[in-house]
């Protein structure tokens, strides 16, 4: 199964749209603004909130919460390292390695891949493809996703 996230244009604060492989809008992200810390709301088409994302402050490394039904369901942390940027998620227990600046990297439980993403360049805004592997939770896998998008849009910035 593959997502694809579009990331709107000439909006204030983040708001992306998540289409399915035959283009058809299946989920919408919205970032508020004018708060301290990242924070996205990803929600169905209905309007219904399938997942939190809350930026913790005053932490070394970045740290993201995810809530998903109004309980915690994982924290991202990214990892100290010199030389590739890594993630850990608690919660599911992934780990996620790549290449974070060209958007190129995997999400896994250590065997298997849960997820992998890549950037399309050729795009207006940024523009992602999502894969999943088999019985992935994709609310789960989307929601870390957006976390490391929120890093590295962090670290540009």
């Amino acid at each position: 199964m593959h997502l694809y996230i579009k990331q709107r244009i000439f909006t204030w604060g983040d708001k992306f749209s998540v289409y399915d492989e035959s283009g058809n809008e299946k989920y919408v992200v919205e970032g508020e603004i004018f708060t301290f810390g990242k924070k996205l709301h990803l929600y169905d088409l209905a309007g219904k909130e399938l997942a939190y994302i809350e930026q913790q402050l005053l932490t070394f490394l970045p740290r993201y919460m995810i809530y998903r039904g109004g309980e915690e369901f994982a924290e991202v942390v990214k990892e100290f390292t010199f030389f590739h940027p890594e993630y850990t998620v608690s919660g599911p227990g992934w780990c996620v390695r790549g290449d974070f600046f060209d958007h190129d990297y995997e999400v896994t439980d250590g065997t298997a891949v849960v997820a992998s993403v890549t950037k399309e360049w050729f795009a207006l805004g940024d523009a992602y493809e999502i894969s999943f592997g088999d019985g992935v939770d994709e609310i789960a896998a989307l929601a870390v996703v957006l976390v490391i998008d929120a890093c590295i849009d962090a670290q540009r910035n």
